[in-house]
């Protein structure tokens, strides 16, 4: 098995709406803002070469909105999806299976290219791994996520007949707390949290001895350890700080390391307890994992 971090762009959101409740004069030491309140964020993906398997896990925001979409967040650097693949030997073409965490548009916008016109797949050789209540979440959103949740990124993967189901616990929708895993393959178990979403999947992988977890947006940023710190989009704040108190204990037992999704420096980190709460304990790239 090898794992690669996969960037895509970055790009702005609100300070204030990524840090919920805490204050801006302590947030924006973490992350300063720029003259509209916006801080950069990354869109980091990864990639697992796994028994023949080609395993992406999201793939970022894409390119195939209009002006007026990416007006609002400010898409900046030098990485691109495809770039990214490329400087590792590969091609979307390669790419076996697609792990979406969740179908906010940020996270699987990558899914589907527009070419002349058409909506595609743009793994056209990969099966794209959702759960069926969070599949149901998306495509029959809540009036505060519909924007995005976007069809456009969604729908042609079931059309075009790549989309599978990972299973899920029957009543996951209902649980505050943190759900049984489940086995995608040998060495990939997919973990369900609801604060943030409904369902979303979390892949935590086993590799040369360490536990890994991609934690999507339960934690987008190495900045999010403090549990109260909870972003503004969360659907369910206090399910947010429940799953991520009850995580945390248990990565820091079982010294898990982290992978963040979001944050703009920071790819990796492990923890430890402190008066506090659970904090980071070293920063590191995925690269350094040997």
């Amino acid at each position: 098995m090898k794992l690669h971090t996969v960037n895509t762009e970055l790009f702005k959101l609100d300070g204030g709406a990524m840090f919920g409740v805490v204050p801006k004069s302590i947030w924006n030491k973490f992350n300063p803002a720029d003259e509209n309140n916006m801080c950069s964020w990354a869109m980091r993906c990864m990639l697992i070469e796994d028994n023949g398997r080609l395993v992406l896990i999201d793939n970022g925001i894409g390119d195939k909105q209009d002006a007026k979409f990416f007006s609002y967040y400010f898409l900046h650097g030098e990485d691109t999806l495809e770039k990214s693949l490329n400087n590792l030997g590969f091609t979307k073409a390669d790419i076996t299976d697609v792990i979406l965490t969740h179908l906010h548009f940020d996270h699987c916008g990558g899914s589907i290219d527009r070419v002349n016109g058409t909506l595609v797949p743009a793994f056209k050789n990969a099966i794209y791994w959702s759960n069926e209540l969070h599949w149901k979440w998306a495509t029959e959103p809540n009036d505060r996520e519909k924007a995005s949740f976007l069809k456009e990124n969604i729908l042609p993967i079931q059309q075009h007949g790549q989309l599978q189901f990972i299973a899920q616990p029957a009543t996951a929708l209902q649980s505050t707390g943190l759900l049984p895993s489940v086995a995608f393959n040998e060495n990939i178990s997919i973990r369900f949290v609801n604060g943030h979403t409904g369902m979303m999947m979390l892949p935590q992988i086993n590799y040369n001895g360490k536990t890994i977890v991609f934690v999507a947006d339960l934690l987008p940023a190495v900045d999010h350890l403090p549990v109260p710190y909870v972003m503004a989009y969360d659907m369910f704040p206090l399910t947010s700080m429940h799953e991520k108190k009850s995580f945390l204990a248990e990565a820091v037992e079982n010294d898990y390391v982290l992978f963040f999704e979001h944050d703009p420096i920071n790819e990796c980190c492990t923890l430890k307890q402190t008066e506090k709460g659970v904090r980071r304990q070293e920063c590191f790239q995925l690269s350094a994992i040997s």
